[in-house]
């Protein structure tokens, strides 16, 4: 009898033409967004962003990009790469991936294409890419083998955004992108909510962003954020350092206008930021008379009360702009009493403690601080509850499938759907390496995966980095490394000096004198067990008595300190 494979055991229940949908990142974490479709012989992509490491958990890791080994072999089917818009967690893995896919073309708009062409540029190694360019509100399609793409766009907060519709033989998708609903934005359009009602018509699923599903009501308008941040640039008697994201290019541009109408100069600073407004203002989204930027030189001659510096550090990054500016390491700025710094943005997970020592640190030198717990400086790029619920309603889809977010936002946005009567089984609650399987009449996720673990780029390493090396990382930043340098005579087999020993992180030498000679003792006593020492000529097997070393020593100094640290023995032979 003939065993069927996985997949002939998901698909015997049907003969229909089916679509493949297989999420590689932005399920169960904010970030690293990409999605590919499948059908027949034609592939098309949405996004390929970067994750944000976490940097207790992963030391030394720059950035983490989606596993694409399910695409391999099946390179020339990818037709295109769609991108919502240019944030990095959506176009940032562009650079590392996009040769091993093949190189194919990238549909986006006017921003999105600027930053991605920019930011290429520092990968002077990569290939030139194809990017095709389209208007977020021109009423046009874009045919890609079996897919028929159209656009709409949607408010976020970066300018020239857009969420899709992909018409496929099967069925109809949309796809919102980071979307929020902002009927009075300041530096945009409202969302084009007549668009996406016109291109709502037979959608099979909804595949819509869920970052803010668990909060109620609908997201604060950026026309509010205006005033409240007016108030601050009103009573502002020096200087003020406004910090937020690099790519938040709306909120940048409100900065600037306040400035402007309070008689002061401006300061871009942040390697990223200064790209970002540089290709913003380049292409007309961000405006700005002609002399209001000035350099940090010039700042510093100027009278205090007419200077806004707009710089990156609002999650307490390590070495960002304005932790540098507080740690007094910044080379033109420092913080002087009644400064005015504002957080305008708010805090991502897993950033608080260092966001918070951050703001101690600008306290302790006489700082006015303002973030967005004490009033609304910020508006989310996200939908919140209400704006969910005003979205299924428009786009009304058989089916329901929450993107972008950690699990349990995916299970609230799944709540949201039910409670205005959706069922369970039209709720698609996948995560990253699921296969989702759409047909004329059906849509659910199947018990197929395919690889969507972390890949960690580390410098110029893509890959190269995996669990075995981070928990050794892990390990050195704890408890510190202890390395053991012996020299063994071949003819001997006996030591030619004590053992010398380095110690990083773990103890300071010169207050362990004690505990060092117990340790020599130890290691000389490991290698007389481990050598024929009688032998004419002994056998000296340096991998067995290094790992004698490693396990030796190591509990020895567990016992006497509590501590692990890496154990490293170096062994040489004269």
């Amino acid at each position: 009898m003939k065993t069927l494979t996985k997949r002939q055991k998901i698909l015997k229940d049907f003969q229909e033409d089916f679509l493949k949908i297989v999420p590689l990142g932005g399920l169960e974490e904010i970030g690293r967004n990409m999605t590919y479709f499948e059908y027949k012989d034609d592939i098309i992509i949405v996004d390929m962003g970067l994750g944000f490491p976490d940097t207790e958990a992963m030391p030394g890791v720059d950035f983490i990009i989606p596993n694409i080994q399910s695409l391999e072999g099946k390179v020339d089917k990818i037709r295109g790469i769609f991108i919502t818009h240019g944030h990095y967690d959506h176009i940032g893995a562009i650079p590392y991936l996009i040769d091993k896919l093949g190189n194919p073309p990238i549909y986006a708009t006017p921003l999105s294409k600027g930053i991605i062409l920019r930011r290429q540029e520092d990968f002077p190694y990569a290939p030139k890419l194809q990017i095709i360019e389209f208007q977020k509100n021109l009423k046009e399609k874009i045919k890609v083998g079996n897919f028929e793409i159209e656009w709409f766009h949607v408010n976020h907060n970066i300018p020239d955004s857009v969420g899709f519709l992909i018409k496929t033989p099967v069925g109809n998708i949309i796809h919102t992108g980071d979307f929020k609903i902002d009927f009075t934005p300041m530096c945009d359009l409202p969302a084009d909510l007549v668009r996406i009602v016109e291109l709502s018509k037979d959608i099979t699923l909804l595949m819509a962003d869920s970052t803010n599903a668990d909060k109620p009501g609908h997201v604060i308008s950026e026309r509010e954020i205006m005033k409240n941040l007016e108030e601050i640039f009103k009573d502002a008697p020096k200087r003020i350092f406004a910090s937020t994201f690099a790519s938040l290019i709306e909120r940048i541009q409100q900065l600037i206008w306040l400035s402007e109408k309070y008689q002061r100069k401006v300061v871009i600073d942040g390697y990223t930021m200064k790209m970002n407004v540089e290709v913003a203002k380049a292409m007309n989204f961000i405006k700005a008379n002609k002399f209001t930027f000035i350099s940090p030189e010039e700042a510093l001659k100027m009278d205090p009360s007419r200077v806004t510096v707009i710089c990156t550090g609002a999650q307490g990054e390590d070495n960002s702009v304005l932790m540098r500016i507080a740690n007094g390491e910044h080379k033109y700025f420092k913080i002087q009493p009644l400064d005015t710094v504002i957080f305008s943005s708010s805090v991502v997970p897993g950033n608080e403690r260092s966001v918070q020592a951050l703001k101690d640190q600008l306290y302790r030198q006489g700082a006015r601080v303002f973030h967005y717990q004490m009033m609304d400086i910020h508006a989310s790029g996200h939908a919140y509850a209400e704006d969910l619920k005003l979205l299924l309603k428009i786009v009304n889809p058989k089916y329901f499938m929450p993107i972008h977010g950690h699990f349990y936002l995916l299970k609230q946005a799944g709540e949201i759907a039910e409670n205005l009567g959706y069922s369970p089984e039209q709720i698609i609650i996948a995560r990253n390496g699921s296969v989702i399987y759409l047909t004329k009449n059906k849509v659910w996720v199947s018990e197929e995966t395919v690889p969507s673990n972390y890949v960690f780029v580390d410098g110029l390493g893509i890959g190269d980095v995996g669990e075995v090396v981070l928990r050794d990382r892990q390990v050195m930043s704890k408890d510190g490394i202890f390395v053991i340098l012996t020299v063994i005579d071949s003819q001997t087999g006996r030591l030619r000096t004590s053992p010398d020993i380095i110690s990083r992180g773990f103890v300071y030498l010169r207050e362990s004198q004690e505990l060092l000679k117990e340790v020599r003792n130890l290691i000389k006593k490991i290698i007389a067990r481990s050598i024929n020492q009688d032998s004419p000529r002994p056998f000296i097997n340096e991998e067995y008595i290094k790992n004698n070393i490693k396990e030796e020593v190591g509990e020895f100094l567990f016992k006497k300190t509590h501590r692990r640290p890496m154990v490293i023995p170096v062994i040489a032979q004269v």
